[in-house]
């Protein structure tokens, strides 16, 4: 008797381990086709152009290797036995949410092409496919689709959809010091993505399986920050009717991050650098410390530089917390973003709303993808969640975005920013009322002259030109 111990034949499928020297950057597309000569043709022509290909000769089979390869796009035929290019396209939706599919077919018509498309379909393009019309509609879809990177791992930035090279250095800076403990400072503009970058390096630390715990400093006033940070004994202050750990406490083992620091107040800022020199907390009238563990990320969209020389934040905390410094760009640096970002954003606002909605038309996007977004990710968010709410059709017209853009322009702006300006204008009116002179404008703000000086000098304010010898058009 003898055992055959050779392998049973199959029809191997290309995967990226199989691909040696390959760059795990190289975008990955799953070609489909029942027709085998098609196919490998077709597979050759992808991969002379760079590309990794794992091929399925029906759809059930793609299927079957979709999560194993994680494509970052479907190429297929459209009229297949068992599973058309259609069907296909619709269980690929359900299973993985934002992959583009391009479909091709000897079949082709402008009824199939419209129905395609109205679905979601990215493409449709007829045999025999143009090379460079295949090459352009992927390297467009390419441009919209969100990848991961590396052969593993990835997850911990599975949130953070961008193609921007400026983003991806900073997430490789950010992977990197997310393995150790040392205080990280995120600055950039509001509305950046700071907290979700927070949350990403947390989930790509020893410490992802502990809480993640946020707080805006600039969101509240002075003793709740205190007792939302610290905690308090039951009885330590007028309301205390129970105890509270505080968040120090609660990210214990885990990541705290400390948002809009440069706006903590300066008694705060006091014993927050206590705190991390002794890492032992000691809530407000209370007489015990305890013992914490705590990873601290914070984050500012000010200057944080000016203001310590100001003398509005502290030089041995600002040190302590900026050991390492990441900056996030705003959205305008990142356009090759934007597109991503909002389909992105449409698969998610849609599943829950408006399923029937599918993306943008080509006007729209190129619309959103010239504007200045001052507001950022934030405000894009904002525009998306409007266009979903209020379009009839599958893909959202430009004039929907227009609309969406003039309605955010108009809308409220954050409180920060608020609270900027209204500083500014009573300034600019006690100025006004005391002709300039800074010891009378500072004893009505209830300021001493050194601080009035501060707030002066963060808003730009002379109080020269506030002088009855200044010229009017000078006190703006």
């Amino acid at each position: 008797m003898s055992l055959n111990t050779e392998a049973p034949k199959t029809r191997p499928v290309r995967t990226p381990a199989m691909q040696p020297g390959k760059s795990s950057n190289t975008p990955h597309i799953l070609l489909v086709d029942d027709d085998t000569s098609l196919l490998k043709l077709l597979g050759m022509r992808l991969e002379s152009r760079g590309f990794r290909v794992t091929t399925a000769e029906s759809g059930r089979d793609a299927l079957t290797h979709i999560e194993e390869t994680s494509p970052d796009l479907v190429l297929s035929d459209l009229r297949m036995d068992e599973m058309d290019g259609l069907a296909l396209f619709h269980e690929l939706q359900r299973r993985v949410p934002g992959i583009p599919v391009i479909i091709l077919t000897a079949h082709g018509s402008i009824p199939d092409a419209v129905s395609a498309t109205r679905q979601g379909v990215f493409s449709f393009l007829t045999k025999p496919v143009d090379r460079d019309e295949l090459f352009e509609a992927i390297d467009e879809a390419l441009k919209q689709t969100p990848t991961t990177r590396g052969e593993g791992g990835e997850a911990w930035r599975s949130k953070i959809i961008t193609r921007s090279p400026q983003m991806e250095r900073i997430l490789e800076q950010a992977y990197m010091v997310a393995a150790s403990d040392v205080s990280v400072l995120l600055t950039g503009p509001s509305g950046s993505g700071k907290e979700l970058l927070a949350n990403a390096m947390h989930q790509a630390s020893p410490r992802a399986d502990k809480p993640f715990v946020a707080i805006n400093c600039g969101a509240l006033p002075e003793q709740l920050l205190e007792s939302e940070l610290f905690g308090h004994a039951r009885g330590a202050f007028t309301g205390a009717i129970s105890q509270h750990e505080g968040l120090f406490l609660a990210a214990d083992g885990g990541t705290l991050f400390l948002d809009e620091i440069g706006d903590m107040p300066l008694p705060l800022q006091v014993k927050l650098l206590r705190v991390l020199q002794e890492r032992q907390v000691r809530p407000l009238g209370s007489t015990k410390s305890f013992p914490i563990d705590v990873r601290i990320i914070s984050a500012t969209h000010r200057d944080l530089d000016r203001a310590m020389h100001e003398g509005d934040f502290r030089e041995d905390l600002y040190y302590r917390l900026n050991v390492v410094n990441l900056k996030l760009p705003p959205l305008r640096d990142r356009a090759e973003d934007i597109p991503l970002l909002a389909k992105h954003i449409v698969s998610q606002v849609s599943a829950r709303h408006k399923p029937f909605v599918k993306g943008f038309s080509p006007e729209a996007l190129n619309l959103l993808a010239s504007s200045a977004w001052p507001g950022n990710v934030r405000q894009l968010v904002n525009v998306v969640e409007q266009c979903v709410a209020l379009t009839s059709t599958p893909m959202i017209p430009e004039a929907l975005v227009s609309q969406a853009l003039v309605a955010e322009e108009n809308a409220l702006p954050s409180f920060s920013e608020a609270r900027a300006g209204f500083e500014r204008s009573y300034l600019v009116k006690v100025l006004k009322i005391t002709e300039g002179n800074v010891t009378q404008a500072a004893r009505i703000a209830g300021r001493n002259r050194t601080d009035f000086y501060k707030l002066l000098s963060r808003h730009d304010l002379d109080p020269s030109t506030f002088k009855p010898s200044a010229m009017p058009d000078q006190a703006t």
